[in-house]
Parts: C-alpha cells; structure tokens; sequence
C-alpha cells in the first residue's frame, strides 16, 4: 500500500504542513500550532512523515512511530538545495518532499532517547569545557595587563594563578585578587563536575556510537 506522504517543517510553535499524493503533488497544507498538530498526527492515517533532522525531530519521529506512522529523517544540508525561491515555511515544506523523491539522499537514523540523552551530556560537558579556557585566558589578559606573564598550558596557569592569589607578597590590588579568586573557585567548580564522568561518558558514547552505526546499516533504518 502506498502512503501518503506529509512534509514537516518543524519550529517551536508553529508547524508547516505539505500532504502529498503518491506522486508527490501537494494536495493539501496546514499551519498548525503545537497542539493542533498534535491532533492532527493522531487523527491521521497511517502516513509516511518526512521532516529535517533539527530540533524536535527525533522527539516527533518517536511519536509518530508510537502511532503507528512511519518517519523519515532528511539531512538539513540535502534540503536546502530544493528550496525555490525564498525561504519559507512554505517552501520549506515543498523541499522537504523534493528530497523525499531523491533515493541517494540517506536519512538519518531516528536516535533512541538515551542516545539523546548521551548528546545533550557530551554538548552540556564541552560548554563547560569552553567555559574552562575561557576563564583562563580572562586570568592570563588580567595579569598580563598587571605585567605577570602566565606559562602556556591550562594545568599550569591554574597553579600559577592560584600561587600569585595566596602569596600576600604579590603586588595585586585587592579587587582583582579577590576577582581571580572567584574564576578560580569558578575553573575548579567546572573540574569537579566533568572529571568523575569522563571515563563513563567516553564509554556510554562508545557504545552509544556502536550502536547508531548498527541502526544506520540495518534495513529498518530506511537506508
């Protein structure tokens, strides 16, 4: 049986929606808020739901495979190049069915939530991570601008910096003593948060890794 096929293009609180026939003409199109697009997924019939893998697909596409509905996931880079005209949602929408069309496009894989889960902690510990270095280097332009030239390497600066902070002797004003102390207290509150799972993070993404490559050459995942 031929299913229909429905476009999506996804944003916070207004959905674009393209239903197609079987030769992907559009026949119908909805602007729907969260909750009528919720409805309308429960109200449907079984369809086929294409939508770009950005924020919320994967969410979606659990929901809609939950009901029965089969998704795909597109590459947003292999979209855009099917946009006519301006960017829209509207157009937006067409591209997405365009995309559809194309069998050398390989969808992405619909990530399980602990996989979500693994994404969101690897991207929570690298901010953390840039906030690090970025509260080092303030350190280093704060003593340079007092003549106090800092050694290259994180783990250096830091004992370097907390050295100059406790030695009475060092000629730092007040203020920026007790500033440097803050960042301090700031790099070393960052430190204990990500050293005790990095070990256990790298294994959990390992695995985690494994099995996406497993999902993406199975035949399920549509490639």
């Amino acid at each position: 049986m031929n299913l229909t096929t429905i476009a999506v293009d996804l944003a916070k609180d207004v959905f674009q929606v393209a239903v197609a026939d079987c030769r992907y003409q559009i026949v119908e199109r909805h602007r729907l808020t969260r909750s009528q697009f919720e409805r309308f997924i429960r109200g449907h019939e079984r369809s086929l739901w294409v939508m770009e893998a950005c924020g919320g697909a994967h969410h979606w596409a659990h929901t809609l495979i939950g009901l029965g509905h089969e998704a795909k996931l597109l590459p947003p880079a292999y979209v855009r190049p099917y946009v006519r005209g301006n960017k829209t949602d509207r157009s937006d929408c067409a591209a997405i069915l365009e995309a559809a069309r194309n069998p050398e496009i390989r969808p992405v894989p619909v990530k399980s939530t602990e996989q979500q889960a693994l994404m969101a902690l690897h991207r929570v510990r690298s901010g953390w991570m840039v906030t690090r270095i970025a509260r080092i280097n303030i350190m280093r332009g704060m003593l340079r601008e007092q003549g106090i030239a800092i050694p290259a390497g994180a783990g250096v600066a830091l004992k370097r910096v907390a050295e100059l902070v406790h030695d009475q002797g060092t000629l730092l004003p007040e203020p920026l003593r007790a500033l440097l102390q803050t960042l301090l207290e700031e790099v070393r509150a960052i430190e204990a948060r990500t050293a005790p799972s990095n070990s256990s993070a790298r294994c959990r993404n390992r695995l985690a890794r494994r099995r996406a490559c497993e999902q993406w050459k199975s035949p399920a995942s549509g490639c």
